[in-house]
């Protein structure tokens, strides 16, 4: 047995099989490039799953999160800490809200929002007015809420009972929005890229009436981000594109650059609906994964680092463009869907993985998740592998 055999035996024995894994051990990870025990090599276009928005290893967030490790690793939410405060200032100036809260990952961020809505509005209004509508085809969370709150019905089975008080809209369906947006809803929850459906962006005209008609009715739009935020897209939020600013956006993934981090940013009308008592994380707010976090802010915090982010976006969707396979490239900036003529997006990946590429798959289409500070010439690399193996 290959050494990566012999941990992925000791694993299997004893992790509890809820993910559909790939045959490969990591071992170490430099730049963009990953390395598994056998000492094999991979480009990496999905870090982490859009989570190591700095590569591996970058040696100015290594030196922040492992100077803050040995300061100080964990701090109860009783206390303050620098570190804290100091990306949350950051964060609330870079973004444009008012205040945060911090959790370990995206579930527990749009968990968050979810409060939040319902709190305001029982607070204002009183019971009966707790709806939120979220879209067909959505992606949330893993918690009972946030799979509550899913517009999938794959993910509704086993659980039962789900949470009440969501209902699903079409995504952009202005009619079926205007049908269901009654007294009894308090917010509309939305991707503007949905990735676990598909890499699809929502229609700007679908965007433009969810704000106009919530602002009629006092209704909260809560943005969720968790993949599509920090740089992702080419601007810090994807809203920046569709000139929208939910009063709630929820930020995860590439945050912290591979540490958990989640959080919940509030505009100054939602600002003190979470008083003490009425919500709480142990975690968050790390001091590591603040740390990690305000090194990632000072790279992607830039126009410049974003218009990069750009151009390396316009550079995949060229390559794409010219190969016979390729039906379709969606999504925005360096989150990408490829809609395939007659091949599978699963037998790409695992061919990709054989050939030392390391992509994803979002429903029926390869996805692409770069890290934020892939070269071209490593773009260029990884797609001609790709590319390769969709012509043949």
């Amino acid at each position: 047995m290959s050494k990566s055999d012999k941990t992925i035996e000791k694993f299997d024995s004893n992790v509890i099989h809820s993910y559909g894994r790939y045959p490969l051990v990591m071992e170490h990870g430099e730049g963009r490039t990953a390395y598994d025990e056998d000492g094999k090599k991979y480009i990496d276009l999905g870090s982490g799953i859009g989570t190591n928005s700095l590569g591996y290893c970058d040696e100015a967030w290594a030196d922040a999160v492992c100077a803050q490790v040995r300061r100080l690793q964990h701090n109860s939410n009783y206390y303050y800490t620098a570190v804290q405060a100091d990306f949350a200032e950051r964060l609330c100036r870079s973004t444009g809200y008012s205040k945060v809260f911090f959790g370990n990952s995206g579930a527990e961020a749009n968990e968050c929002a979810i409060k939040v809505a319902r709190k305001y509005s029982f607070d204002k209004y009183g019971k009966g007015r707790h709806n939120i509508i979220t879209l067909v085809n959505s992606f949330h969370g893993r918690t009972i809420a946030t799979l509550s709150a899913t517009g999938q019905d794959v993910f509704h089975n086993y659980f039962f009972p789900f949470l009440e008080g969501f209902i699903n809209v079409t995504a952009n369906d202005i009619a079926d929005l205007k049908a269901k947006l009654d007294d009894t809803v308090c917010a509309v929850m939305l991707e503007y890229i949905q990735g676990e459906g598909g890499v699809n962006a929502l229609e700007q005209e679908f965007v433009d009436a969810v704000y106009e008609l919530c602002a009629q009715k006092d209704v909260l739009v809560i943005a969720d981000e968790i993949q599509t935020g920090v740089g992702r897209t080419g601007k810090l939020l994807a809203g920046d594109w569709f000139g929208k600013k939910a009063d709630i956006t929820t930020l995860a993934k590439g945050i912290a650059g591979g540490l958990p981090m989640g959080a919940c940013l509030v505009n100054e009308k939602l600002s003190g609906v979470l008083t003490p008592g009425t919500h709480g994380s142990t975690f968050g707010g790390n001091p590591v994964a603040c740390a990690g976090a305000l090194a990632v802010f000072d790279r992607v915090d830039d126009e410049g680092f974003l218009s990069e982010v750009q151009a390396k976006a316009a550079f995949i969707r060229e390559k794409l463009s010219a190969c016979a396979e390729v039906a379709e490239v969606s999504g925005i900036g360096l989150m990408v869907g490829i809609s395939l003529k007659t091949k599978k997006a699963g037998d790409v990946a695992k061919e990709a993985l054989d050939r030392g590429l390391l992509v994803l798959t979002a429903k029926d289409k390869v996805r692409l998740l770069p890290p934020l500070t892939v070269s071209e010439s490593e773009l260029g690399e990884g797609l001609d592998i790709l590319i390769g193996i969709l012509e043949e």
